[in-house]
């Protein structure tokens, strides 16, 4: 907090406590709440749901004592009365029966109510049922300056003896006013003014109250500059070229802004676990350590520049008032389906990570559609399976580029496909139920905060650490000791590669380098042979043979649980001893790789049969444990596990026993 909010937070000291900020979306609430906190605060859910409530702390110091200061943010609603579980949350709050995890319950000692200073009558109607609840009021008449620009001044010494409670004009985009507001917050009092309890006298009140306070309203029949844009971007046809045209933007800014980022990270783990292999004595604490611990968290971390850039591109975008006409747009497409047009931006970011795009469904209002969007997002193709599209596609159309293109296009094809009919199947059987109407308003268009869009990317960077990387770290490591051990006896093979090394070294050092690197891969082949891994894939073997799979791609499918990309790396160290796929001659070694009896392993059908299976299978078990906990229940990742895996095995048969 600046310098310039001390006296005021000293002055309010005493009237401080627990704060809750009210008001409609698209109001500027939240950006209110990061100027006030900052980075200090955290985000938890409200016992039992998925909304997220945003806790700010921070001290205020007067002569004698520091008085804690607590905000909570709570969801952008239109009303306090309507059946939603977002107006349930509020009252609940309101009325000290419920508080977001970790707090104590009790009503909050005053609350702040944001509205726009542009759309005064529409804000008035939440504030009017505010104020029948008789708790200490303050309203924060935020952006001014932009409804000034717009030709709109509402008198605010007015509206306050209106409403009977403070009001304060301020901006919360560019910090103006803020003093003010804190200093009002501490001097909050209960309203003399009481509004009508009907909600037609209420509209009334809202509306009388607008016309005695506002001056300069547009006259609503004139065409302003929104309405002229609004008429490109929402048009049926024009508007979908629009969508598309920001979409492949946003990934293209995407997958080449975070290459750089993503691939510092991977070397510097790498690098990370080389020295804790050099520094600590071999053995099974320092393989456990380099190889399961270091090499897991690197797993994750490496994608969270991706993350990052794709929670602030969106933040940016919809701080402009975009993806407000965007969902707008895709509701036409989406709805036949089921599915609202919320759903379209959490089924995007899917492409690039189910993970973020599963927490983005707590966008979507009804709790059908989001459990609905919540179990198809998987199906979208993420960034992890493109390595083994690579895979199978090399070896499917080697040096034909364009039919491995449109094999590319045709897996982003299939996925969206199967999700969109996944989503019209449950939305028929187990998430039956009438599709609640869009209701969404379309906010004026205004310049991006990039304080806020900076604070949101934290906000999701923290939580996909905690809630994803945990998760991965253990099935790494879990993953790491079934292919580690147990530890296999000498191969015969690599210790004769050995001893021609060892004669070589002082007249040929090239040649006996070259012989004591071969006979560290056929030493690894022959470790990841004889490991629990390898014994896991013999005994499943019997549930994949249908689909054409050996044990080697059984193991590389068991593996990929972990995460889908470790399927390739997997079968580098499998077929060749190198765990790195990108190694020369890795790929080709793994595309002519054999089966025990002497037959290639990857023939046109088992290739087809593989590619559908990996477009279609849940092979990711960080995904589940994210479904579970924000569908509410293990229950609903089992069912996504078992519908998709399913799906992926039946369609992966009927593609292998037709081509083969």
């Amino acid at each position: 907090m600046t310098g310039t909010m001390a006296e005021p937070r000293r002055e309010a000291a005493a009237a401080f406590g627990r704060i809750a900020l009210l008001g409609n979306p698209n109001t500027g609430k939240t950006t209110l709440f990061n100027r006030l906190t900052g980075l200090r605060h955290k985000t938890s859910n409200f016992p039992g749901t998925t909304l997220e409530a945003r806790i700010g702390r921070f001290e205020i110091a007067d002569e004698d004592h520091e008085h804690p200061v607590t905000l909570i943010d709570l969801p952008g609603i239109y009303s306090l009365e309507l059946d939603q579980l977002e107006a349930e949350v509020c009252r609940s709050v309101l009325e000290g029966r419920a508080a977001p995890q970790g707090e104590e319950i009790g009503a909050p000692t005053s609350v702040c109510i944001v509205v726009d200073a542009s759309n005064l009558a529409r804000n008035l109607m939440l504030v009017g049922e505010a104020l029948r609840r008789r708790l200490p009021t303050v309203v924060a008449l935020n952006m001014v300056d932009l409804a000034e620009k717009r030709g709109i001044r509402t008198d605010a010494e007015a509206l306050e003896r209106a409403l009977g409670c403070t009001v304060v004009p301020i901006s919360a985009r560019d910090g103006v006013g803020l003093a003010d507001l804190l200093r009002a917050m501490g001097h909050a009092r209960i309203p003399n003014h009481t509004p009508p309890g009907t909600r037609d006298g209420l509209r009334d009140w809202a509306g009388d109250i607008e016309n005695k306070c506002s001056r300069g309203r547009s006259d609503p029949d004139a065409e302003t500059l929104t309405d002229r844009i609004d008429r490109i971007v929402t048009h049926p046809v024009l508007g979908l070229l629009v969508f598309a045209l920001i979409m492949a933007a946003l990934f293209w800014g995407l997958f080449s802004l975070a290459q750089l980022p993503m691939g510092l990270l991977e070397g510097a783990f790498a690098a990370l676990a080389d020295a804790a292999k050099g520094v600590l004595p071999d053995g099974f604490f320092t393989r456990l350590l380099a190889d399961g611990v270091i090499q897991g968290v690197g797993a994750t971390v490496v994608f969270l520049p991706q993350i990052c850039l794709l929670f602030f591109l969106i933040s940016i975008l919809e701080d402009t008032g975009y993806l407000a006409r965007a969902a707008f747009v895709m509701d036409r497409a989406l709805r036949p389906f089921g599915l609202p047009g919320h759903a379209f931006m959490p089924l995007l970011s899917s492409h690039a990570c189910a993970l973020p795009g599963i927490m983005a469904t707590r966008a979507i209002p009804d709790r059908r559609e989001r459990l609905a969007t919540i179990l198809v997002a998987p199906f979208m193709t993420c960034s992890a399976r493109l390595p083994v599209y690579v895979l199978v596609t090399t070896v499917l159309f080697r040096d034909e580029p364009l039919k491995a293109s449109l094999a590319f296009i045709g897996c982003y094809a299939v996925g969206i496909a199967a999700g969109i009919g996944s989503a019209l199947l449950a939305r028929r059987t187990i998430l039956r139920g009438p599709s609640r109407p869009m209701a969404l308003e379309l906010p004026t268009y205004k310049r991006p905060s990039f304080r806020t869009a900076l604070i949101s990317t934290y906000d999701r960077a923290v939580m996909f650490l905690k809630q994803a990387g945990t998760n991965i770290l253990a099935i790494c490591i879990i993953l790491w000791w079934l292919s580690a051990y147990p530890i296999a006896r000498p191969d015969p093979r690599a210790e004769s590669l050995r001893e021609q090394a060892a004669a070589l070294v002082g007249t040929q050092p090239e040649k006996a380098s070259e012989l004591e690197a071969e006979a560290d891969r056929v030493q690894a082949r022959f470790q990841g042979s004889q490991s629990f891994a390898a014994r896991l894939g013999r005994l499943i073997q019997p549930v994949f043979s249908p689909l054409g799979y050996d044990w080697q791609l059984t193991v590389g499918i068991v593996t990929s649980f972990a995460a889908r990309e470790v399927f390739v790396s997997t079968m580098a160290v499998v077929v060749s001893g190198q765990d790195d796929p990108e190694a020369e001659g890795v790929l080709r070694t793994v595309s002519a790789a054999q089966r025990d009896d002497g037959s290639p392993i990857f023939t046109r059908a088992v290739c087809w049969s593989l590619l559908v299976y990996y477009v279609l299978a849940m092979q990711c078990l960080p995904t589940l444990a994210v479904t579970a906990r924000e569908a509410g229940g293990i229950k609903w990742a089992l069912l996504q596990l078992a519908w998709m895996s399913g799906l992926a095995y039946t369609a992966a048969l009927l593609v292998f026993q037709v081509l083969r």
